[in-house]
């Protein structure tokens, strides 16, 4: 993964560039709403509204979670970033699907209205299309580089980040670009058959990609807040480190989770050689957490627990989370 601080600049600039953009964006979107009369248009606006309160929360969630640990959060703020994306996610579909899909069902079932002036919507979202491409390339690029640096396709990447900040970004920017698309086809269509109807479906189908824009980030951003295992690549290292150090016999089980971007908590339940005395698994289990630390700079904390490895519940409980019998090491 990425170094922290370094990925947290890289983020942030994203982010800013993201909001500056979508904040103009908006204002330029809601005045070709009101001007044109476009649902459409309305929809894209509130859209956008959508998307600079998604970077207002993401830049809250860049700040908050770098805070580093006290006594209330021994393990630092690091879920904080999940947090503050979760609800950009929810923010998403709140300000911009459920508009958009008013507004196009308004449109489509509701007496029709006039369009006005649809040169000025062409205008706006031929500019609002440049703008957003700005802030789309920086997305792609912040993802491709460091995809890159992990040596993972981009989309294998995509799925195994652990900063949703970048993906927010790259997520709605993508959207928003279909969005203006959508826009542009119904406000064409209207003009040319003179029925709103084309203008409210493509309200319609904007609400719809943002439900599923914000489906797939709330997703991801759950399944970090709950506690997901750390990149599989990972866990094999930190595997195979344990598993040749000479005091330990078998690695009877191994624990890792995310508790916030390159920063993983490593639980290990080993079974050492039985000769060692107390100083010698004291020194073994001090050593052991500053190898893995060193080797491996996104793990932050480690526990080591002595074991043996013939015990039937820690053995049914290992059973019943992999399915598998654990793998011995030596």
């Amino acid at each position: 993964m990425s170094d922290e601080s370094e990925g947290g600049g890289e983020s942030t600039l994203t982010v800013v560039l993201a909001g500056g953009v979508n904040l103009a964006i908006a204002v330029l979107k809601l005045v070709a709403g009101i001007v044109t009369g476009s649902g459409a248009m309305l929809s894209e606006a509130a859209h956008s509204v959508a998307d600079t309160i998604t970077e207002v929360l993401l830049l809250t969630a860049l700040k908050r979670s770098e805070r580093p640990a006290d006594r209330r959060h021994p393990f630092g703020y690091g879920k904080e970033r999940y947090f503050w994306s979760l609800l950009a996610a929810v923010s998403i579909f709140a300000s911009g699907a459920v508009f958009a899909l008013y507004e196009g069902f308004a449109t489509v079932f509701g007496e029709g209205g006039e369009q006005t002036k649809p040169i000025v919507g062409y205008i706006v979202l031929a500019i609002a299309f440049a703008l957003e491409s700005v802030s789309w390339t920086q997305a792609v690029r912040q993802v491709r580089r460091d995809a890159k640096a992990e040596q993972r396709p981009f989309f294998a990447y995509l799925r195994m980040i652990d900063d949703p900040a970048p993906k927010t970004v790259l997520f709605e920017d993508s959207a928003a670009l279909i969005g203006l698309l959508l826009a542009f086809a119904g406000i064409g269509l209207h003009q040319l058959t003179g029925s709103d109807v084309w203008d409210g479906i493509a309200s319609i189908l904007i609400g719809v990609l943002l439900a599923c824009v914000a489906y797939l980030l709330g997703s991801t951003n759950r399944g970090l807040l709950v506690g997901r295992q750390a990149d599989p690549r990972l866990v094999r290292g930190i595997r195979d480190h344990l598993g040749d150090a000479p005091e330990i016999d078998a690695l009877v089980d191994l624990q890792t989770m995310l508790m916030g971007t390159d920063h993983v908590l490593v639980c290990a339940r080993v079974d050492f050689d039985d000769a060692l005395g107390a100083a010698d698994l004291e020194r073994a289990c001090v050593r052991m957490a500053d190898e893995l630390s060193e080797r491996f700079p996104d793990v932050a904390e480690v526990f080591i627990e002595p074991v043996p490895r013939t015990d039937p519940k820690l053995r049914a409980t290992v059973l019943a989370r992999y399915g598998l019998p654990p793998r011995p090491t030596q």
